[in-house]
């Protein structure tokens, strides 16, 4: 248990120590291009939370070519503030070309965190929803579409006295009331289980 506190412990350590040498050089870059006060502090947050977006994105498994798109593009930004205060860029004279880029990069940050935000996929099981937010209803398929249920074959032999009685009992029930019996009334009538009621049904 020790040991994976150890571990745990040395790796926020690093996050944090390279976390802060990233955002002073993101600073640095930004302050000598022109961006002074907070707005060069704003500067590696946002590239930073770009980088966390575009991460997220790749973790989801949806859109992947944006989240590396944005991850890459995040990814430049912070190694090329790093590059370039090793040394390598005058920051008492920053070319112009970099004044543009840092004075672009609000813009650019601002599309890839919409981007990123906004344009996951819906999930499948979910059924669109009209402007009030409630789902539409599945649309029931057309009546001819829908196969009629087929009668049942008799599961029970039945004797033919049977059969007959209940034609009788059927002829009688549509006579007084001008529709077929149903099984349930004729199991009823019969005093017969359903099974050999379905089974009579199929006889009349």
């Amino acid at each position: 248990m020790r040991a994976q506190l150890a571990r745990i412990d040395a790796v926020l350590v690093q996050a944090v120590i390279a976390a802060a040498l990233s955002c002073a050089h993101l600073h640095d870059i930004a302050s000598a291009a022109g961006q002074d006060g907070w707005k060069a502090w704003a500067y590696p947050i946002s590239v930073d939370l770009l980088l966390v977006a575009a991460w997220r994105r790749l973790r989801t498994g949806e859109a992947k070519a944006a989240g590396w798109c944005w991850f890459v593009i995040a990814l430049a930004a912070s190694l090329g503030a790093n590059v370039a205060t090793a040394g390598l860029l005058d920051l008492d004279a920053v070319p112009a070309w970099l004044r543009i880029l840092v004075a672009g990069w609000p813009a650019v940050a601002f599309l890839g965190g919409t981007l990123l935000a906004h344009s996951a996929p819906a999930p499948a099981h979910e059924q669109p929803t009209d402007e009030e937010g409630t789902a539409d209803p599945v649309p029931e398929p057309p009546a001819e579409l829908v196969a009629a249920p087929a009668p049942a074959s008799p599961a029970v032999p039945v004797p033919a006295a049977l059969v007959e009685h209940a034609r009788k009992v059927a002829a009688e029930h549509h006579t007084r009331t001008g529709t077929p019996i149903d099984t349930a009334t004729l199991r009823a009538r019969l005093g017969v289980p359903a099974p050999m009621a379905d089974a009579i049904a199929t006889h009349l």
